[in-house]
């Protein structure tokens, strides 16, 4: 094993690393930034081993040499999002408990105001150092339990926490994904991902340039940009939102333009789709251009990745595949016995240190058992009827026939218990997808007096369709059981939803709990 950063150094100077628009910066040219960024952390903003730096970055070669400069200075990155409003930004650096902030100038305004006066602020431009990069003494590398990432959880489900992530820790997932997604130094990466999320940062960005790949990075996603960016690049890594704009704007091209789109996307190496279950429709879709279902796979900030469908062979829609190399899981029932259908546990190399100062909600998130072997053990750690620390994922999953695993959805806002049943709401969501004129929907639990919780859901009809509820109602008798019906429907144009594209269900229940006006519907 070995550091991202070793990595790094380790290839040849002059391969192309980082591609922006009309610049192309190579790994030599980005190790002697990070020389340079490294002794100005150090000797000009006093940062220490160990220390919090927060980051402030436009997507680019920048970023990619300020995240590699911390690590260099053997300190932790804590990357921030411009998206986020100031209030937010202020309490992430807050709870961080960070140092530095470092910034593009374009964002230098921005970074003070969320930071204040008592944090260093460092506007970072590849000049910036005070030396040349063969007259700083050398910092000793980072050692592999060093921490790496201080990345925060979405907040979907409550407040957002630091996940604290180690050098060992980010190589074994990386490790395990290169290996599953055969990934190398011929490929190249269509990056639109934010990267303050693990998916834009680790299992996108750091993923490639592991293997000494080319990452293209556009500043922000723009559906006709990224379909001609396809015929330069071999990955794409994207979450539902983006895969349904993209089959939007294909759709809207003249004939021959969207042949020779299609073309390009159909010789994609590899097409990912996560951070939220892909609706079978929308895979469905872009298989029919690209030939190739996307591969779904299932991921979390605190472990990485750790299951997904196979590179090569079928890939069944709606279910994440199988569990990676190193990846150990178990599934388990109320009772905390083995089952079919259950919460999620995993455990292995991959599994983060804990939450950053915040030692109850630590030890909630882990629960030591009698290790029963299975799925995904490879023999690394322990073995049948050892002791195992399991992570609790907090994600209710269904495991078929083949011992492939479908997420059901989060226990506490997809996991609905109606009339003293268990009903996953992404399987609601799917089965009102399936009306011809039906765009979208998200399902939420309301509380009720008489069944406990019901079924409420929005639903978001295509462009210029018309549809009543009552319609909808009919179809739906037809596609799910009668207990699983939604009692509650509304027609919206959209709900409330993340930077990524998930949908908030917190906030999505508040606003379907209001009493109905005169554009609403009860079913």
């Amino acid at each position: 094993m070995r550091t991202l950063l070793a990595a790094l150094l380790a290839h040849a100077p002059d391969r192309p690393a980082i591609r922006r628009a009309a610049v192309l910066t190579s790994y030599g040219s980005l190790a002697q930034t990070i020389a340079l960024a490294a002794d100005h952390l150090v000797t000009d903003f006093a940062v220490v081993s160990g220390a919090r730096v927060a980051m402030l970055l436009e997507p680019g070669e920048d970023f990619v040499a300020v995240l590699f400069a911390i690590w260099r200075a053997r300190a932790v990155a804590v990357v921030l999002s411009p998206l986020y409003p100031p209030r937010e930004r202020a309490q992430l650096i807050a709870d961080a408990r960070a140092t530095v902030i470092v910034a593009s100038p374009g964002l230098a305004s921005v970074a003070r105001e969320s930071a204040g006066d008592a944090i260093s602020l460092y506007i970072f431009s590849p000049s910036s150092g005070r030396r040349t990069a063969s007259a700083i003494d050398p910092l000793p590398l980072p050692a592999l339990d060093d921490l790496a990432l201080q990345m925060y959880t979405s907040g979907t489900t409550g407040r957002p926490k630091g996940v604290l992530l180690t050098h060992r820790q980010l190589d074994a997932q990386l490790g395990a994904l290169a290996f599953a997604w055969a990934m190398s130094p011929e490929d190249s990466l269509l990056h639109v991902l934010p990267l303050h999320h693990i998916h834009g940062l680790s299992i996108a960005l750091l993923n490639v340039v592991r293997v000494g790949g080319v990452v293209e990075m556009l500043p922000a996603f723009d559906a006709p940009a990224v379909l001609l960016a396809f015929a330069r690049c071999s990955v794409f890594m994207g979450v539902p939102t983006m895969y349904a704009r993209l089959l939007d704007a294909l759709d809207a091209l003249d004939d021959d333009a969207r042949t020779l789109v299609t073309c390009s996307i159909s010789a994609m190496r590899l097409c990912t789709s996560g951070s939220a279950a892909l609706p079978v429709s929308l895979g469905e879709r872009w298989a029919a251009y690209a030939g190739a279902y996307p591969l779904e796979r299932f991921g979390m900030t605190e472990v990485g990745v750790a299951f997904s469908n196979p590179l090569r062979g079928k890939r069944i829609p709606g279910s994440v595949g199988k569990a990676l190399p190193g990846v150990r899981m178990r599934v388990v029932s109320e009772d905390g016995s083995s089952a079919r259908e259950g919460e999620l546990l995993i455990a292995g190399p991959t599994v983060f240190e804990g939450y950053f100062e915040r030692p109850v909600e630590t030890a909630e998130a882990f629960q030591t058992l009698i290790d029963e072997g299975g799925e995904g053990d490879d023999g690394d750690e322990g073995g049948a009827h050892d002791e195992v620390l399991w992570f609790k994922t907090g994600d209710t999953v269904r495991l078929d026939a083949d011992d492939r695993v479908q997420i059901l959805g989060r226990t506490s806002v997809d996991i609905l218990k109606s009339a003293g049943y268990k009903l996953s709401a992404i399987e609601i969501e799917e089965a009102l997808r399936r009306h011809p004129r039906v765009r979208d929907a998200a399902v939420v639990g309301l509380p009720s007096e008489t069944y406990g919780q019901v079924v409420a859901a929005a639903v978001m009809l295509k462009s210029g369709a018309a549809l009543s509820v009552t319609e909808l109602m009919t179809f739906m008798s037809n596609e799910l059981a009668s207990y699983k019906l939604p009692r509650i429907v509304r027609l919206v144009d959209d709900v409330p939803r993340n930077v990524l594209g998930k949908v908030l269900k917190r906030e999505l229940a508040v606003l379907l709990a209001r009493e109905p006006g005169a554009d609403d519907s009860l079913a």
